[in-house]
């Protein structure tokens, strides 16, 4: 990940003594954003507590209603319905802004093609129990192809 995708907290009157330059709480960080991503392609709920914590919320306009779930509902929107490898779907991934707030709080920001749409999600990750799960989740539809099959 390019340098400057990292933001980190500066030590200063409120902060004192953070030091968010830890390349082990970042590479911690990756690792689940990467199962996110896989999950996101292959609707793989085994890794699902592995990225999300039992109480993690999520929250999107599309179609411009809000929506609203519970990461059991979201679990069982991936487990019942195909994936986008199931389906040949391109896969689309990136990483756009790492920002942690503190040593256990940190706001990643995703563009993660699914089948036809392309989302902007901000997730908001906490350092529960030594593992970063995901907590909140918002989500934007960015572009949707219009004209496919998948």
């Amino acid at each position: 990940m390019p340098a400057g995708l990292v933001r980190s907290c500066r030590p200063d009157e409120q902060h004192r003594g953070l030091d968010m330059t830890d390349t082990a709480a970042l590479r911690a960080l990756l690792i689940v954003i990467e199962q996110y991503f896989e999950m996101m392609f292959d609707s793989d709920v085994a890794r699902f507590d592995h990225v999300f914590a039992p109480t993690a919320q999520l929250h999107g306009l599309r179609d411009e209603e809000l929506r609203i779930l519970t990461a059991a509902d979201y679990r069982d929107l991936l487990a019942t319905n195909p994936s986008p490898k199931s389906k040949g779907a391109p896969r689309q991934q990136e990483i756009l802004l790492v920002d942690f707030a503190s040593p256990s709080q940190a706001v990643v920001k995703v563009r993660v093609r699914i089948e036809a749409i392309v989302y902007v999600d901000h997730l908001c990750f906490h350092l529960i129990d030594g593992k970063w799960l995901v907590t909140a989740k918002s989500f934007h539809v960015e572009h949707r192809f219009e004209g496919t099959t998948v």
